[in-house]
């Protein structure tokens, strides 16, 4: 990257504000990133603002949100868009005013109102497959979606039920945060990878805003969370895990040459606490190095070719780009 962004922020964004987390780096007079302990998001609608002015010298901001952005191709193409962007503003209003309106019972899922179900209880993702008119239920997922050697599938962006479900976050953070923000003059937001590679929207953006998956960084900074291991129990929610973790996450920061407060050392050797927080506060950092191995080019962004992919789906930060990917955006597009 030839600028590199004055602050790098990683939002951790889950379904109520309460368990929105952000870990963010500045980086300092002598060119290195201080990595600060994470915090809570605080209000959505002045987050992109407050770190802003939070960078020291006005910008670039680089901030990764863990929500989907995007809409799966075979979804799109049913509905005729073809830019993501473009049609971000009209979701919520006029014949898009349902958008956001997440379906009650199967009857309700409709191409402009997609997002399902509101409660459990009778409810299968094959309903969404018939409500939208689509053939498969792969054809929920995007390319960045789908599952790879390094993880498992992602959520569907779409499903809105279960502790994996990603779909009230996207509503969250498409109508509280991105519609917004493209709609203000004075934040210049670009999205990446909708609006440009990586590199030209750190030249020409204040504020650059992608999309991140805790769970993609962990092979890339030698996370496993089968450590910590106790009666057959790990995992994430598990604090004993998360601790056994620690070991890597600060050998990567020093490899990377990445300056850490005592408190957010503390707070990873500690696993983040026993507090349900904990695993909110570990993703936050997870993600936020993710990002800054991107940002010093020890890692690809991953930078879309395929039309589908860079202008309706988008890309997870980070993902590598395979053939197989791009193969599965052009079959699953129809419906």
């Amino acid at each position: 990257m030839n600028r590199r962004p004055s602050l790098v922020a990683h939002a951790d964004w889950g379904t109520s504000p309460g368990k929105r987390w952000l870990a963010r780096a500045v980086l300092d007079a002598d060119g290195q990133y201080v990595a600060q302990p994470p915090e809570p998001v605080g209000e959505a609608d002045t987050l992109l603002r407050r770190l802003l002015a939070a960078a020291k010298d006005g910008g670039p901001v680089f901030v990764g949100f863990d929500f989907p952005i995007g809409l799966p191709a075979a979804y799109a193409a049913r509905v005729a868009l073809d830019d993501f962007l473009a049609a971000l503003p009209r979701f919520g209003a006029r014949e898009w005013a349902d958008f956001y309106q997440v379906a009650t019972c199967a009857g309700d899922i409709t191409l402009r109102r997609p997002f399902y179900p509101q409660r459990p209880g009778g409810t299968s993702r094959a309903h969404l497959v018939a409500g939208l008119g689509l053939t498969a239920g792969e054809q929920l997922l995007r390319a960045c979606d789908r599952a790879h050697a390094g993880r498992h599938a992602a959520a569907p962006v779409f499903w809105t039920l279960g502790a994996q479900q990603v779909g009230k976050g996207a509503i969250a953070g498409w109508r509280d945060v991105l519609m917004p923000a493209l709609r203000a003059a004075d934040l210049d937001v670009a999205i990446w990878p909708f609006a440009g590679r990586l590199r030209d929207l750190f030249r020409r953006a204040r504020v650059v805003v992608a999309e991140t998956y805790p769970a993609e960084c962990y092979a890339h900074l030698a996370v496993d969370l089968r450590r910590g291991a106790s009666n057959g129990r790990s995992g994430k929610r598990r604090p004993a895990s998360r601790a056994a973790n620690a070991g890597a996450l600060l050998a990567w920061a020093q490899t990377a040459g990445i300056l850490l407060a005592p408190a957010l050392v503390a707070a990873i050797e500690g696993g983040f606490g026993r507090r349900a927080s904990g695993e909110d506060q570990f993703d936050a950092v997870v993600g936020l190095f993710g990002m800054l191995n991107v940002v010093l080019g020890r890692r690809p962004p991953g930078e879309p070719e395929d039309e589908r992919v860079r202008h309706i789906e988008g890309w997870i930060l980070g993902q590598a780009i395979s053939r197989g990917a791009h193969r599965a955006a052009e079959r699953h597009q129809g419906a």
